[in-house]
């Protein structure tokens, strides 16, 4: 089929995790517990940092970002993989395919970029502590969450118009549950090759760029750490970054598969695992791992939940 002819199709259908009838009630049941976890549990930690002044520093500033990315990001696949299991349908429209896709990858690129600054953060805080303040400013941390913003609006934005050139055959049918980026390309009748050299080189440079930058602040940090001399005050500074590095472990292993799995047109199953890990499984995690690691989010928690009992007991 040639560029231009039968693009603008009517209807995607996504076949989701799995074919078999008998198991949609259990994968209904399975994503609906996980995604209202993941929501409440995010908006809790959001909830517990705005409440709470204490926790009113950049590195929470940065982690209620992220929740708040987590929600957006689940919120973009899931609600609509439910609605076609308890409708016993399996289509999405064109627009609403391409519009999947432009939120799933900004949201995706957020969650990249947030867990850099986050990295730095923790690099200003370890190795510059007495310039922390004055480095790490209300106005550069709005400005820096600001321009991630803007700049993977363009990037998911240029990601998605490159779609909207190739052509597919009427009801074209996506062994996911979702639009993903490569697996719509991939299945295109018309030629896909300027849309898989800019798909590759952007996630080489949005992926590998902030992974870079992670890898850069944690060797310093390392760095830093090793040259205190106290057991107790390393053990402190590290504790600090625990709960980053094993979110940050999460999401680059997952999205890592993900991305060597779409180059094998035969591992649709193991693409389509990978994508769950990466988009519900890490977001359902990300709020245990930042709660039972970290004391002040607990007490803010334990405040949070003992409010109405004690404004009870006043009136």
């Amino acid at each position: 089929m040639e560029p231009g002819n039968d693009t603008r199709i009517s209807l995607f259908l996504l076949l989701g995790l799995s074919e078999e009838e008998e198991l949609q009630p259990l994968i209904f049941g399975l994503f609906l517990s996980m995604y209202l976890i993941t929501v409440f549990g995010n908006l809790l930690i959001i909830l517990a940092i705005s409440s709470d002044h204490h926790l009113h520093t950049p590195m929470y500033f940065f982690l209620s970002n992220l929740s708040f990315v987590d929600i957006c990001f689940t919120s973009t696949t899931i609600p609509k993989m439910l609605w076609n299991i308890q409708t016993q349908r399996k289509g999405i429209t064109y627009e609403g395919c391409i519009t999947q896709m432009y939120f799933h990858i900004l949201f995706a690129g957020l969650d990249d970029i947030l867990l850099t600054v986050m990295a730095y953060d923790r690099y200003v805080a370890i190795c510059h502590p007495l310039h922390y303040t004055v480095i790490m400013s209300p106005r550069l941390c709005g400005l820096l969450v600001l321009v991630s913003w803007v700049l993977f609006a363009f990037y998911s934005l240029l990601l998605s118009l490159m779609v909207l050139r190739l052509s597919f055959c009427p009801e074209m049918q996506i062994p996911h549950f979702f639009c993903e980026l490569s697996q719509v390309v991939q299945l295109a009748s018309s030629d896909n090759f300027l849309n898989n050299i800019v798909m590759y080189f952007a996630a080489v440079l949005v992926g590998g760029g902030p992974f870079a930058g992670i890898l850069y602040s944690y060797s310093k940090i390392v760095s830093c750490i090793c040259k205190i001399t106290s057991s107790q005050g390393k053990y402190k500074a590290f504790s600090t970054c625990v709960s980053h590095l094993v979110v940050v472990f999460l999401f680059y292993f997952t999205a890592l598969g993900v991305y060597l799995s779409s180059g094998d047109t035969h591992s649709s199953h193991s693409r389509t695992i990978s994508s769950v890990m990466y988009t519900v499984v890490t977001p359902l995690l990300n709020p245990f791992i930042y709660s039972m690691r970290n004391q002040d989010i607990k007490q803010s928690l334990k405040r949070l939940y003992l409010m109405p009992s004690i404004k009870d007991q006043l009136y």
